[in-house]
């Protein structure tokens, strides 16, 4: 069964911490043991784990990526959201985590992010949970 969460961005680059939502999805599977795989069907988004605990990390990591893809810069895709693109393709769309006793395995300070890129928009990701146990 494929999970979704439901997300509405405010700004064209944003990144939401999805943790609790994906957390609750791992908690009402009841799986003990396993992967949890969340999954951006989207290409101006992406998925990222990092620091939660301390926002200014969020905020250092869009900045580097607008200056390696910044918007005001000729590029040949005509949506005018190139730079959207490169910064999902950078991130990445998925992240795979375990499940060891009925939760994420995530270090102390990690989180899960949706990395918003061309908002604001109404976006979708996808969650599977996968049991060690057929």
């Amino acid at each position: 069964m494929i999970h979704k969460v439901d997300i509405k961005t405010h700004s064209r680059v944003e990144f939401q911490d999805i943790t609790r939502e994906v957390g609750d999805i791992v908690g009402a599977s009841r799986v003990q043991s396993g992967i949890c795989y969340v999954f951006s069907p989207h290409t101006t988004a992406g998925i990222t784990v990092n620091e939660h605990a301390d926002p200014s990390v969020v905020e250092d990591i869009m900045a580097q990526l607008d200056i390696m893809a910044p918007q005001h810069t000729s590029y040949r895709h005509r949506e005018g959201n190139s730079p959207a693109h490169i910064k999902a393709s950078l991130m990445g769309d998925s992240e795979m985590l375990f499940i060891e006793d009925g939760k994420l395995v995530l270090g102390t300070w990690q989180g899960i992010f949706f990395c918003e890129f061309d908002g604001p928009r109404n976006r979708t990701v996808l969650v599977k949970i996968i049991s060690d146990k057929p």
